[in-house]
């Protein structure tokens, strides 16, 4: 499956503005003027005029010349209304109206996050030059998380080379890039927003498989033991809420992706095999898991792509180029469709 051949129809149908801060950045003025040749969404770039001219001779083109929309994030006539919202939200955490306005005045992932959280914008794409703990705070404090979710995340969906045992060819790995150490409470969370990410990007119905050293037993441990209960946690919230799913754990990762074994060492259990969410223990597992499939079996690695936040927010990697952030512009989109 090439799964941003599947997302980009959906995307353009979609007709979204999309805020990219980052416009001191050669690489988001290509991205932005590809984004608008291509129809993909309505770009919206944050760059002071300095910045913007700067970058344009760099990436050797103009968003004038494409009609791309840019804003002056430190002078905006939106600039009022955003701080006074971001005072409101912040005040009882101890932020001043003076502090606000600094912060919005000279912050782009600020301003940016704040447009998206006021409704002029349908999501944020950046991190071409934000580091990712910065991302997260701006993304935080500015749009939160999800209703019902206290704790966002970060998936790969990995576009396999060559499908699973089952048949599938695309997988969802998570937490990959976020959270080091989560609790069984918080992978709650983590499979909860997993579960929407699988539904937005593939359109099918989750099948989230918790993985363990142990398939239902085989192994005794505390690690086991939190897999285990992040299971049965899992079974009760997607219950509650009505989310439909399919759930099971603690178990090894051929008897989560080989039917054959599935069957043999998780026999009567909701997955057989035929898993394609993977939810890991650690970040630790989950990194080397997305990188091990990335480098050795050839696939191609979409992210990390947040989740549990709010509205559309996602990351990019220091080292992306311009067709890197418009395919993180698409799986942005159709995220929050």
């Amino acid at each position: 499956m090439n799964l941003l051949k599947s997302l980009y129809p959906r995307a353009q149908a979609a007709n979204r503005r999309i805020v990219l801060p980052e416009g001191h950045d050669p690489r988001v003025i290509a991205a932005a003027i590809k984004i608008s040749q291509t129809k993909l969404a309505t770009p919206v770039v944050l760059a002071t005029p300095e910045e913007r001219s700067a970058a344009e001779t760099k990436a050797g083109d103009t968003l004038a010349a494409h009609h791309v929309e840019a804003f002056d994030y430190t002078k905006a006539p939106l600039l009022a209304d955003l701080t006074a919202a971001f005072y409101e939200k912040r005040k009882a955490k101890g932020l001043t109206a003076e502090e606000a306005a600094r912060i919005l005045r000279t912050n782009r992932l600020y301003f940016g996050n704040m447009m998206l959280a006021r409704g002029l914008v349908d999501g944020l794409v950046a991190g071409s030059i934000a580091s990712t703990p910065d991302m997260l705070r701006a993304a935080f404090q500015c749009v939160g998380t999800a209703k019902g979710i206290k704790l966002a995340s970060a998936c790969f969906v990995m576009d396999l080379r060559a499908p699973t045992p089952a048949g599938d060819g695309t997988l969802i790995y998570a937490d990959s890039g976020v959270n080091p150490c989560p609790t069984a409470e918080q992978l709650v969370d983590i499979a909860q927003a997993t579960a929407g990410t699988c539904r937005a990007l593939l359109g099918k119905q989750p099948r989230l498989a918790f993985l363990s050293f142990s398939t239902k037993g085989s192994a005794s441990h505390e690690l086991v033991d939190k897999m285990r209960l992040a299971t049965e946690l899992t079974r009760q919230r997607f219950k509650e809420i009505g989310l439909d799913a399919v759930v099971d754990g603690e178990m090894q990762a051929d008897a989560a992706l080989v039917p054959a074994v599935g069957a043999s060492k998780n026999k009567g259990g909701a997955i057989q095999g035929d898993a394609n969410v993977l939810i890991f223990p650690d970040l630790q597992a989950g990194n080397i898991s997305y990188k091990l499939t990335e480098r050795l079996a050839g696939a191609a690695a979409y992210g990390p792509i947040l989740q549990g936040v709010a509205r559309p927010v996602n990351d990019l990697s220091r080292g992306c180029n311009a067709d890197d952030i418009v395919g993180v512009t698409a799986i942005t989109i159709c995220q929050g469709l």
